[in-house]
């Protein structure tokens, strides 16, 4: 038990320490490169121009699975 509660304190000093971090380096560097609303919209065309594309590819086979079997 003695040990659980050690590694529970040293992940909750680890995690605390990473944000302070974090915190500290956003405020010197305000600019730090944050996606921009463009970037965010084109990837989500993206995934969804692949999704719709997969699907399509998934109901041709589905649809003709019997009669391309003897290839």
């Amino acid at each position: 038990m003695r040990n659980a509660t050690a590694r529970t304190y040293r992940a909750a000093y680890w995690l605390t320490s990473r944000l302070q971090d974090g915190l500290a380096e956003a405020r010197r560097r305000p600019d730090r490169g944050d996606i921009s609303t463009t970037t965010v919209i084109i990837w989500v065309a993206a995934v969804t121009g692949a999704v719709l594309i997969a699907g399509s590819i998934a109901v041709v086979i589905a649809k003709y699975n019997g009669k391309i079997s003897g290839l």
